[in-house]
Order: structure tokens, then sequence, then C-alpha cells
């Protein structure tokens, strides 16, 4: 059974989302579409990506990913199709793809070139529907584009190292439902970097000199229980393997987050230094 996943920044409150799933289902009756968001902030690429690369691998080699960000085509920005890691990838050549291709070399990518063979009303999303459908169904990406040889990066997805390795400038990338606040940061090199000295984590005014294996990951002193840890800022890697700055137990009700206690938001710096 052929798997297309969804990504947009459609939100649910009106009718796009369902739209585009009639015309999935349309084409392909036997298709199983998967939700992975659609509360993207409007026009985030950095968010997108994020969620794309901590998401495709868990679905089967051969899956479709359809991805409904700032997925208008113009002058400056293509539409692209691209088999990387045996999996698809349907979106605009806005640097969606840069976190993904930073790590493994794309085994093929095309410019789609097939919206003049569609109805004149068509939308960007429906030129989308119907390269993921046919990839969905076995069809070979030559069919609906033509190959090119690299896509657009998104310079705000790579952290930038100090010439002598004494530090790594990051930014934050992502805020999950609970505040927590991703950075573009991974674990590869951090590690690579750091090569097990001592650290400290700068993010605004505050300091963190350990990464923890888990959110509860605490050294309970005598007399306490972990309830006592609530609302401590802690860092570490993510299962996406991107360094993370969290709350334990966070809670934007009342606990607080990264966000609200430490004052974190969207492009923030968050800066590692070596000792």
């Amino acid at each position: 059974m052929s798997i297309i996943t969804l990504t947009t920044d459609f939100g649910l409150k009106d009718h796009f989302v369902g739209s585009i799933k009639g015309k999935i289902i349309s084409e392909s009756p036997g298709a199983q579409i998967i939700d992975i968001s659609h509360d993207i902030d409007v026009f985030n690429i950095s968010e997108a990506s994020y969620v794309i690369n901590a998401t495709y691998k868990n679905f089967p080699k051969g899956t479709v990913h359809l991805i409904g960000v700032d997925s208008e085509r113009n002058a400056e920005t293509r539409h692209i199709a691209m088999q990387w890691n045996d999996h698809f990838f349907v979106c605009a050549d806005n640097g969606i793809l840069s976190i993904l291709t930073q790590k493994i070399k794309p085994q093929k990518i095309v410019e789609i070139n097939i919206h003049d063979r569609l109805p004149t009303y068509s939308t960007d999303i429906d030129a989308f529907v119907t390269v993921a459908n046919h990839l969905a169904k076995g069809g070979a990406l030559s069919v609906v584009g033509k190959e090119i040889n690299s896509i657009k990066e998104l310079s705000e997805l790579k952290p930038s190292v100090a010439a002598d390795f004494s530090s790594i400038k990051g930014y934050v990338i992502y805020i999950d439902h609970f505040g927590n606040c991703i950075t573009n940061i991974p674990q590869s090199l951090f590690k690579e970097v750091g090569k097990n000295r001592e650290f400290e984590i700068k993010c605004g005014t505050k300091s963190i000199k350990k990464i923890h294996a888990t959110y509860s990951d605490f050294t309970v002193r005598e007399g306490y229980t972990l309830r006592d840890y609530e609302g401590e800022k802690l860092a570490l890697f993510n299962e996406a393997g991107f360094l993370e700055i969290a709350i334990y137990k966070s809670n934007p009700k009342t606990t607080g987050t990264a966000k609200s206690l430490l004052g974190l938001k969207y492009r923030d710096m968050v800066s590692v230094y070596f000792k």
C-alpha cells in the first residue's frame, strides 16, 4: 500500500487539508494518507524542515512526503521532487530539504515540469498531489521533471563553529507543544568539536553545564523527590539528535516552559563554549 505523508502550514480550521486528501484519494483510492503536522507556523521553512527531518525515518522506504509550506511557484522558487535515502519528497525549492542533504547526498532531484499539463485552474498543491500520486504508484521521477544537481540551502539550519573550535553558535529552530526549544546544533557536531571537554551552554542570560540523558535525569538529593526538581532548566539531545533546551515537567499553565521561563523564541541564539 502506498503511503503519502502531509506536512503543511494550512492549519485545521479551513478546508485546505481536507481538499488535499480528497484530491489524493480521487487519483489514488488505495493510498494511505498520514498527517505529520498542519500546525507549522505560516511560511516557517526552518520549522517544517526540522519536523520532516525528525519524522521521515519512522516511515517505510518508498514513502512520499508532500510538504505544503511556502509552496508558491514563482520566478525565484521552483517546484522539486527528490529521492533521498529511499524516500521521496515533493515541495518548493525554498531550502526546506537542505537539513536532509547536509547529511546524505540525494539519489535524484528533478525540477517539476508538469504544470502545463494540468488544468488551467490548477493550484501549486494540485501539482504536488499529481506528482506525489505518481511516485506513490511507483512512477519514475524523470516523468514529472527535469533532473537537476542542487537545491537551495537554508543557512539558518547550519550552526557555525569558531575557527579555534572553542565554541558552536546555533539558533532555536523549533518550539514544541511543551515549550521546549530545539536548536540547530546536532549531537554529532557537539561531540566532534567538544572532544569530551567541559562546556557551558549559553541561552540568553542563563547557562547550563550538563547534558541530561533524559528529562528526569537529576541526582536526587536526600530528602528530595523528583517533584522538587519541577521547573528546573536542562539540556539534552532529543530523539532527532538536536540540542534541546527544556524545563523539567514543562507546562505552559503551571510550571512554565523554556520559552516562558528562559525567554527563548524562534531564531534566538544558543551557544556552546568549550573549555
